[in-house]
């Protein structure tokens, strides 16, 4: 019996470009600018020392903001021979002071904090990291330090009423920073000064692209999985389509993948996986009906973390039985399935603590919800992969826009979006109210704004309404639509008003039981996306 390990797709051949995080909310923004100008970066926490960052091999390292002040007791430091190692480096906000500090410049309080969209002039004519920007731009600045002096051998570019040195730079030694936060889209010129040293200063190639994506991940799995057989699970999602995808075309038929329909999906998905994704890939499907498994399994559960852990348990144990079946059937040619295909995802990786200094903000069904004794060896080909890059894959795979173009969908399905107990009453319901909810969004035409909608049923609520002359006590029914790049930000969707009004008038009228609708106007953070 092997245990479940890490699969060497989340590598790739690419030298990455290191985000070290101190703690920043935009640490995997940083990453994703840098994979826009199609350069490979990864995370890191600061916890790594100078050497442990520099035996990654970096083609160039980001230090990225944090809500530290550099001179406190206890803040994160970087050591001044990260500057001496020869790999250009560049600092944002937290990163930038830090990199100032280190090298001997004056990190302290102005008296002037600036918060939001802040106008940054430049000093003289704008170059090298400022190259193509105009004097005058409009940044997001997040500080109440800032850098007085710059340390010797550096240039200042840039500065504001509240930071006298916003940015600098040592082309001798391919260092730089800016007090503001390029990698968010309020800052006007913010992917061209990432680019202007991505490019300008680091001197790196545009070689991270959808083609190599599929190219190296295909090799790695060959050489993986080898002669193996492989099973894989279709949830009716994009990741787990694109995932089987991807190891259908490097390994063939050697490859099975399972529906296991736990009675946790939304409407018409069920058939959807059964029709489309064979239709597209002509994979090998096997169908195991275990809705009355999981709904027993989670009879009396409302914790929402032991449901998410459930859901994974009972996943694992049906695929269990489903390869035994499988393998009985071929037990004449002495097959054995050793690999599991998953779909996960990068940011599942980073918001499960995948990685020293990460933290815990839930457990992933993807990542934490795996039992210690899993008999399958894990391969992960999207691990290091954001949401809109797998899509990308998916489209570079040939796979219909119905599956690739799908709103993200959590693994324990409508399970986690049962606040409560999760039972067949309540998931018809939730089912019919999702129904329409997307119908009407599809009829909008505003599926390509909004990057998610989830449905939630508060099962264990109810309120008093007034439905057919006579009183009603039933349930309330949240609506959750998002507008994000890659999850690990969000920002609730400003929905026009008639159409919610639309949603929540078809809804109290034709799904029984739900007498209010509401509307999340939570940006994430603080609020996760789903509610469980």
């Amino acid at each position: 019996m092997t245990t479940a390990s890490q699969s060497t797709g989340s590598q790739t051949a690419h030298r990455p470009v290191l985000v070290v995080d101190y703690g920043a909310q935009y640490a995997q923004l940083i990453a994703r600018r840098v994979r826009e100008a199609n350069v490979y970066s990864e995370i890191v926490p600061h916890t790594l020392t100078t050497e442990q960052i520099l035996a990654k091999n970096p083609a160039a390292i980001i230090l990225s903001g944090g809500p530290s002040s550099v001179y406190a007791d206890g803040a994160p430091r970087v050591g001044s021979e990260l500057f001496e190692a020869g790999v250009p480096v560049f600092g944002i906000c937290y990163g930038f002071q830090a990199m100032a500090n280190a090298l001997g410049g004056l990190v302290a309080k102005t008296g002037l904090r600036e918060y939001g969209a802040t106008q940054v002039s430049a000093v003289g004519e704008p170059h090298s990291i400022l190259a193509g920007v105009p004097v005058l731009q409009s940044t997001w600045m997040s500080h109440g330090d800032a850098v007085q002096e710059a340390p010797d051998g550096f240039e200042v570019l840039a500065t504001t009423p509240g930071a006298p040195v916003a940015a600098f730079v040592n082309l001798d030694k391919s260092l730089g920073g800016v007090q503001w936060h390029p990698e968010v889209k309020h800052s006007e010129y913010g992917q061209q000064v990432l680019e202007n040293f991505l490019f300008g200063i680091a001197g790196l190639e545009r070689n991270w692209t959808t083609g190599n994506i599929v190219d190296e991940q295909i090799g790695r799995i060959r050489d993986q999985v080898g002669d193996a057989r492989v099973i894989c699970g279709l949830s009716g999602g994009v990741d787990s389509a694109v995932a089987a995808a991807l190891v259908q075309r490097a390994v063939g038929d050697q490859l099975t993948c399972v529906f296991v329909d736990h009675g946790l999906l939304r409407e018409g998905e069920a058939e959807q996986v059964e029709r489309d994704f064979v239709a597209a890939t002509g994979v090998n499907l096997y169908v195991a009906n275990e809705q009355e498994r999981f709904l027993s399994a989670l009879a009396g559960v409302t914790d929402p973390e032991q449901k998410r852990k459930i859901i994974g348990r009972e996943f694992i144990r049906a695929f269990e039985e489903a390869e035994r079946a499988i393998i009985e059937k071929a037990k004449a040619e002495g097959e054995q399935i050793r690999f599991l295909v998953q779909g996960t995802l990068y940011p599942d990786v980073v918001e499960s603590g995948g990685g020293e200094g990460a933290a815990n903000i839930k457990s992933h069904h993807n990542v934490g919800g795996l039992p210690e004794d899993m008999r399958f060896e894990l391969v992960e080909p999207l691990r290091a992969l954001f949401k809109d890059e797998v899509r990308s894959v998916g489209r570079q795979l040939g796979l219909p826009a119905e599956i690739v173009g799908r709103q993200p969908f959590p693994g324990p399905g409508l399970g986690i979006r049962i606040i409560g107990e999760v039972t067949h009453e309540r998931l018809e319901l939730l089912r019919k109210a999702d129904a329409i909810a997307r119908h009407e969004l599809t009829a909008a035409g505003l599926d390509d704004e909004v990057w998610q909608m989830p449905v939630v049923l508060l099962a264990d609520v109810r309120s008093v309404g007034v439905q057919g002359d006579g009183r009603t006590y039933g349930h309330p029914i949240v609506l959750r639509p998002v507008s994000s790049e890659d999850a690990m930000t969000a920002d609730w969707s400003r929905l026009p008003f008639d159409l919610l009004s639309r949603i929540s008038n078809r809804i109290t009228n034709e799904v029984e039981g739900v007498n209010r609708v509401v509307l999340d106007v939570t940006s994430k953070p603080p609020g996760t996306i789903e509610w469980e």
